[in-house]
């Protein structure tokens, strides 16, 4: 989960942007802020990722704040005005974000940001909701619904998810991270490099699982858990 808080001294764009923030699950919003002040205590007793930053603010500006903190976390300035951009650029902000902001422009913004953070935070963003979770793929947060998916294959750091529209989704992340997110109830890995939707199985045939025609191994020290999977749901 991307830990954020909003800074601006306007109520219409805090608003603007807490709707956006909660359209997005990876997202959660610590606080809203009126003024660089207020951020400023909310940094000192909170782990934050991520600040959407204002620029022109009364008492301290956005970028006088930036400029202020040691350590700073990812910032995305959210302002009115153009002409500060190439502070943006020489503060190193992620993204520089023209008001009225539209969803759009805001889902490219986190994407950018996603792509910056460590792996360790990365990974939590598998966190999921009740039939989904997102997935990092080609610079951006994919939404996969687990009805969708037919089986997962790994390739060494990779994992590639098939998809029953013969999509596929492919992701930096192992086999067992995967596997440990995902509900065991509607997934089983039956192989090292497999692990299956239970539902999508249409029939076993020796060592094999068919989906979709797909003939997928049965790995040996997976073999006993899958039927007895099989065995509780036959007639």
């Amino acid at each position: 989960m991307i830990n954020t808080i909003i800074v601006d001294d306007e109520p219409l764009a805090l608003d603007v942007l807490e709707t956006y923030i909660e359209k997005i699950p990876n997202l959660n919003l610590v606080k809203r802020c009126n003024n660089a002040i207020e951020a400023l205590k909310v940094l000192q007793n909170e782990s934050i990722d991520l600040i959407f930053l204002d620029i022109q603010m009364p008492q301290l500006t956005g970028i006088e704040f930036l400029k202020s903190l040691k350590n700073p976390p990812l910032v995305v300035f959210t302002t009115a005005y153009p002409n500060y951009a190439l502070d943006g650029f020489e503060l190193n902000i992620t993204d520089y974000l023209l008001k009225p902001i539209s969803f759009e422009r805001f889902v490219t913004a986190v994407n950018k940001v996603v792509d910056q953070l460590p792996t360790e935070v990365v990974e939590e963003e598998l966190a999921t909701g009740k039939d989904f979770f997102f997935v990092k793929s080609d610079k951006k947060l994919v939404k996969v619904s687990y009805e969708d998916i037919k089986y997962i294959e790994g390739l060494k750091d990779y994992v590639i998810i098939r998809m029953r529209d013969n999509t596929r989704v492919i992701t930096l992340q192992t086999m067992k991270s995967l596997e440990a997110k995902l509900p065991s109830n509607l997934f089983k890995r039956i192989h090292r490099s497999y692990i299956v939707a239970l539902d999508k199985i249409e029939a076993i045939v020796g060592n094999m699982v068919e989906i979709e025609k797909k003939h997928i191994p049965i790995g040996k020290n997976y073999r006993d858990e899958l039927l007895a999977i099989i065995n509780e749901n036959k007639l």
